[in-house]
């Protein structure tokens, strides 16, 4: 299994952290029978593959073992995004039987955390995330990951999303904030209900809380002095 380690993540403020913290647990909230979970978005570049690692990462960090799969098969950046070196093989040579699982996975420099990078663009990325493979897959992480976390495409692009979350026990909708209408949100939604998947919820992206008014201001003020001051 090859060591990586994750290089160009932005460290994150303190709102930004109490965030995931609260995406984290809210997602634990939803049960214990949930702990594979895909991450979606209506449109490219709405912040999908940053807040499902950092999710992933969240986890980890609060001593759950977590395996972070890209299955963004079609046009991932992951690998180039976080500079993790020359990782060429990934779930694409899994799902073709080209490689073993374990020659697939990567053991990350953050404690408990795993991940699995997309590999080589394939001719056939749909085909190959809704074969039986795929779901064997995620059977056997289920018994070996407290939690699965899924990067998948925009489902408003294609329907690979969809086919992903067949596969999982729920999934989350990133949402840019001013990004998208809400009629294309709907149809996400409804796409992914067709899939037979469980909406955990939704994560608004984005957000300029600068212009956040009265409230954020206050929070920012009272929580942000007093964590800085404690930490």
């Amino acid at each position: 299994m090859k060591k990586i380690t994750f290089k160009n993540v932005e460290p994150l403020d303190f709102r930004t952290k109490e965030a995931y913290k609260t995406l984290r647990s809210n997602i634990g909230f939803c049960g214990s029978d949930v702990k594979v979970i895909a991450v979606t978005s209506t449109v490219p570049n709405e912040g999908k593959s940053n807040v499902s690692l950092h999710l992933a990462m969240s986890m980890a960090e609060a001593g759950y073992k977590v395996c972070f799969v890209d299955a963004d098969l079609r046009k991932s950046v992951l690998v180039g995004k976080y500079k993790v070196g020359q990782v060429k093989d990934g779930l694409t040579n899994y799902l073709s039987g080209l490689l073993e699982l374990s020659e697939c996975m990567c053991e990350t420099d953050d404690e408990n955390l795993y991940c699995i990078f997309s590999g080589p663009v394939p001719p056939n990325p749909c085909e190959l995330l809704g074969n039986k493979k795929f779901t064997a897959m995620l059977e056997y992480m289920k018994k070996n990951f407290d939690y699965v976390v899924v990067d998948t495409p925009p489902l408003g692009s294609v329907i690979d999303s969809a086919v992903v979350s067949q596969s999982c026990d729920g999934a989350v909708i990133v949402i840019e904030h001013n990004g998208v209408s809400r009629r294309q949100i709907k149809k996400t939604k409804e796409q992914l209900e067709k899939s037979g998947c469980r909406i955990l919820g939704a994560v608004l992206n984005k957000v300029d809380m600068k212009a956040g008014g009265y409230y954020n201001n206050y929070y920012n003020k009272y929580y942000g002095d007093y964590y800085a001051k404690n930490e």
